[in-house]
């Protein structure tokens, strides 16, 4: 069977990507992950934030101590400046030298020119791609979406001007019109999209009263609305297509290529399942294949996408009216007891 897939320009052995996470910042699990059959991994994000952050506790301590007593002036010590984004650069250029698989950062920053500052030191490091995170949290009554979404492609024009290397965007789904910001994006000459940005969201303990931040993993059911919209994006857009949340096994990355998606980034089913579960997802594949006759991934991927149904109605809310003519069909598949 040949797995191979053409992502971001980059021929890979096979679909499977390994998704930005805590994992990846182990070299024994980067080696891994490799040795599973991972096809590439996205190193875990640089977020500019997480710097600032940091640079403000730093500043809190020094100035803490620099007057608990008269000999600890500013001329014996001088104040010490964060390291930026150097650490960051640092162990991701040990993960590129751990591995033989393409490796591809990714990045969150905050302000138009440190967007372009951190791309440009990224690709100095040697990576084999960028991924750029962009989300805008709603906060403000006074921001309309036009504004954030012309302020991202401003960004993400200069970003793509100021490197050489693949670039791809991880967007969210809550834009007005996801389709238009793809289309819109994909104008400026990205090379792939991610679908889709995983938001924390804030919980509330009852009992505490207050709020904590629980562990963010997906379930199976999430991976629906990147199936929907890999089916709508398939050959409409230049820019490959990366699908993201919810896939645990074979069964949903064929559910993927299926509908159009060009490859899969998966994250929650190693944490669940291990690290291994990657060369099982890869046997499900090729025997699901086999099973099929598919020689190769191009044989079945976007089979079932919008562009090639003849069903006007599979990627439409009008489903809704199928599904409730068709109500007797959840008792043959759910019988009650």
């Amino acid at each position: 069977m040949d797995l191979s897939v053409n992502y971001m320009g980059m021929q890979l052995k096979n679909p499977i990507i390994v998704g930005a996470s805590n994992l990846v910042t182990d070299l024994n699990i980067l080696k891994q992950l490799e040795a599973s059959g991972a096809s590439a991994i996205v190193y875990k994000s640089l977020f500019e934030e997480q710097i600032h952050l940091e640079s403000l506790e730093q500043h809190g301590v020094e100035e803490d101590y620099a007057t608990r007593h008269a000999e600890m002036s500013s001329s014996m010590y001088p104040a010490m400046e964060h390291a930026g984004p150097e650490e960051f650069l640092i162990k991701l250029k040990r993960a590129k030298e751990a591995v033989n698989i393409p490796l591809i950062a990714s990045l969150n920053a905050v302000y138009e020119e440190t967007w372009v500052e951190y791309a440009q030191k990224i690709q100095e490091v040697g990576v084999d791609g960028l991924e750029v995170n962009f989300y805008s949290v709603p906060k403000e009554f006074h921001i309309d979406g036009r504004s954030i979404l012309t302020e991202q492609l401003d960004i993400l024009k200069k970003v793509k001007d100021s490197i050489t290397i693949p670039l791809a965007v991880k967007l969210s789904p809550f834009y007005t019109n996801i389709l238009y910001t793809i289309n819109e994006m994909d104008k400026v000459g990205v090379d792939g999209f991610v679908i889709f940005n995983r938001l924390f969201q804030p919980d509330i303990d009852i009992d505490e009263e207050e709020h904590f931040f629980p562990y963010n993993l997906s379930s199976q059911n999430d991976n629906r609305l990147a199936v929907r919209f890999a089916g709508l994006l398939f050959d409409e857009v230049k820019a490959d297509v990366c699908t993201n949340s919810g896939i645990y096994t074979g069964e949903d990355v064929i559910s993927m290529l299926l509908a159009g998606s060009d490859a899969v980034q998966v994250v929650s089913t190693l944490y669940k399942n291990g690290v291994d579960q990657i060369s099982t997802m890869l046997k499900e594949l090729e025997s699901w294949m086999g099973t099929k006759g598919y020689k190769n991934i191009g044989d079945f991927r976007g089979k079932l996408s919008k562009k090639t149904l003849r069903d006007p109605f599979a990627y439409k809310r009008a489903q809704y009216v199928d599904i409730l003519m068709k109500s007797e069909k959840i008792f043959k598949r759910y019988p009650l007891t």
